[in-house]
């Protein structure tokens, strides 16, 4: 049993979730300054992870069917190796949006009638997700999930109130958040393309020049990182922009980078916007904390 758990949280891409476990911390922390309900901040996490999982492995049940010759080695490899089918997939998913209910439905009796439209918005995003990701709005649904739905949705369950200022926080720790998605689209570029898959770097139609895109999404990021402090009067955030040399370092291994490489190679590419995200995530955490 634990050995077919383990297989589909890998199944489902798990080594993504710190993305959803750190976003969430920073506003946990955060919350917990304003003198918030642990018990549903935790609650929360459960309900969220749940849906995150959910949403990577339906994009798999989507994108499998268009798969092509150009794609990476590792998309969808438990499938292409008939490690299990497609109809397990799709109940493996609903399993995991039962999970992510049962989180929300005690959020609902604890804290009211915003939690069901703050969920609803989440199941929507978690159902149409695979479906945006192929007309180039991938990047704007992570946006808004992991974002200032994420962030003012736990904030509300553990302090009963939205905030501008969560708001800002969420845009500046999304945008890294948007960024290893992005970095990802890059990597998947020749095989979106054949697949008719129209994501943001497709509809750029250059390679190299969606590369350069980093900057772009990584320097709002820090523009919000900006505000934030300035609104805080907490200038110590600044020091997150220790991390800027990880920016380059990216944009550097894009360029180096060949579809159809081994899988070891686009995954070490793949983990540095992940680790960026990661190393912000703490360091703006901490920063808050004290």
């Amino acid at each position: 049993m634990i050995k077919k758990i383990l297989f589909w949280l890998e199944c489902s891409r798990i080594f993504s979730l710190p993305m959803t476990l750190l976003s969430w911390l920073v506003i946990f922390i955060y919350s917990l300054k304003n003198g918030g309900n642990i018990l549903n901040g935790i609650v929360a996490l459960l309900g969220i992870s749940f849906a995150h999982l959910a949403t990577n492995l339906f994009d798999d049940f989507v994108d499998y069917k268009k798969l092509t010759d150009n794609s990476q080695k590792c998309k969808c490899d438990y499938l292409k190796e008939g490690k299990t089918t497609l109809k397990e997939v799709l109940n493996v998913v609903l399993i995991y949006c039962a999970l992510a209910s049962l989180a929300g439905l005690f959020l609902f009796i604890r804290c009211g009638m915003p939690v069901i439209v703050l969920a609803l918005i989440g199941g929507i995003i978690t159902l149409i997700y695979a479906k945006l990701s192929q007309k180039g709005f991938s990047e704007i649904a992570v946006g808004i999930a992991f974002g200032p739905l994420l962030f003012e949705g736990v904030y509300f369950v553990m302090c009963k109130e939205f905030s501008f200022v969560v708001l800002i926080l969420s845009l500046a720790v999304v945008m890294f958040t948007v960024g290893l998605l992005y970095v990802h689209t890059i990597l998947d570029f020749e095989g979106d393309v054949c697949a008719h898959k129209k994501t943001l770097v497709y509809r750029i139609g250059d390679k190299e020049k969606a590369s350069k895109g980093v900057f772009v999404v990584y320097g709002l990021a820090y523009l919000f990182t900006v505000i934030l402090a300035v609104m805080l009067k907490n200038y110590f955030i600044l020091f997150t922009f220790l991390l800027l040399p990880l920016v380059f370092d990216i944009y550097n291994s894009l360029k180096t980078f060949v579809c159809g490489d081994e899988t070891e190679e686009f995954y070490f590419r793949l983990f540095k916007p992940r680790n960026l995200m990661v190393y912000y995530s703490l360091l703006i955490s901490v920063l808050l904390f004290f």
